[in-house]
């Protein structure tokens, strides 16, 4: 590939789409593989934990973590992810806090604009859900609110279903004809 080519490759975005593939729930916290993030910032995934490594200080546990052997497996048979070549260490994932902080050891163009939009997509996962907690909160409420509605109706139907019914005339309250009666002679 020439220098021209590798420029070009490394000024085109990487679709959202992708990222977000990218970003899996492990440990109740939203992370990325390393070698994901390898790939997208066009480094070999040893060179990545290399940079770490030497700048450790700056990745305490909540900013990445290694995977057990069964969070791997469970991985790999949840999201289909290859395990060709098979891997001879279990891979780090890095959490937002650790993708923000890759770009301070990462200095190439490519990392810091994979970076922006890899932050950016978290930020948007962030706002949805929230905003599916505001939906979810919302729906709950009416719920609540609702939660009766059907018993009150039913009642309201059937008191009008009394109302329209044809009073019984063989029970106690016998009703005499309203009006008046007349005879042969006249009105009484």
């Amino acid at each position: 590939m020439s220098a021209k080519e590798s420029i070009k490759k490394s000024e085109i975005p990487v679709p959202v789409e992708i990222i977000q593939n990218k970003i899996y729930l492990i440990r109740g916290q939203k992370v990325m593989l390393d070698r994901d993030l390898a790939k997208l910032y066009t480094v070999q995934t040893f060179r990545l934990n290399e940079q770490v490594k030497r700048n450790i200080k700056r990745f305490p546990d909540d900013f990445m973590f290694q995977l057990t052997k069964e969070e791997f497996d469970n991985l790999i048979s949840q999201f289909a992810i290859s395990s060709w070549g098979g891997t001879r260490k279990l891979p780090y994932v890095f959490t937002e806090l650790g993708v923000s902080m890759l770009s301070s050891v990462l200095n190439s163009e490519r990392a810091i604009e994979v970076n922006i939009q890899i932050m950016r997509v978290f930020t948007k996962l962030r706002e949805m859900m929230i905003s599916h907690k505001d939906l979810a909160r919302k729906i709950e409420d009416l719920e609540r609110k609702f939660q009766n509605h059907d018993q009150k109706i039913m009642k309201i139907f059937e008191a009008i279903r009394q109302m329209m019914a044809v009073p019984d005339q063989t029970g106690p309250y016998k009703r005499s004809k309203i009006g008046f009666i007349a005879d042969k002679e006249g009105i009484k």
